[in-house]
């Protein structure tokens, strides 16, 4: 993705102005950063940030991300965030093929040696359509 394109998360900023730097290796600054750009990660397809900033408590062994999945627009329904925790409930509109779906997840954060990680979330039975 070239810096200078709008940021896939929704944001309006342009890449490297916002979830491009934590990409990078800029910690989040608060849980609705972190989900915006570890939804941006999934668009890019970076397996290694989504674990990077994935709980080492919660995070599973293996992510495999699926090539064939488009991640389409990123809704923040939610935010949440205290000193210690956070939460943010969002829509992530995504196709397959002819397939459209929606994931509406409210994922829990924690701040932990001295940044923001993704713990876990709570998944809305998944909305499918065909087109």
């Amino acid at each position: 993705m070239r810096d200078d394109h709008p940021c896939p998360c929704g944001s309006g900023a342009a890449f490297a102005d916002c979830c491009g730097r934590h990409l990078a290796g800029v910690p989040a600054p608060t849980p609705e950063a972190l989900m915006r750009s570890r939804y941006t990660a999934f668009v890019v397809g970076d397996a290694a940030y989504l674990e990077q900033t994935w709980h080492p408590g919660t995070r599973p062994e293996r992510l495999d991300l699926d090539p064939a999945l488009r991640w389409r627009g990123l809704e923040i329904l939610d935010t949440e965030a205290g000193a210690k925790r956070g939460y943010v409930e969002f829509r992530a509109h995504w196709s397959e093929g002819p397939t459209r779906g929606v994931l509406h997840e409210r994922s829990r954060f924690v701040w932990q040696s001295g940044r923001w990680w993704y713990l876990d979330g709570v998944i809305d039975p998944p909305v499918t359509a065909e087109p």
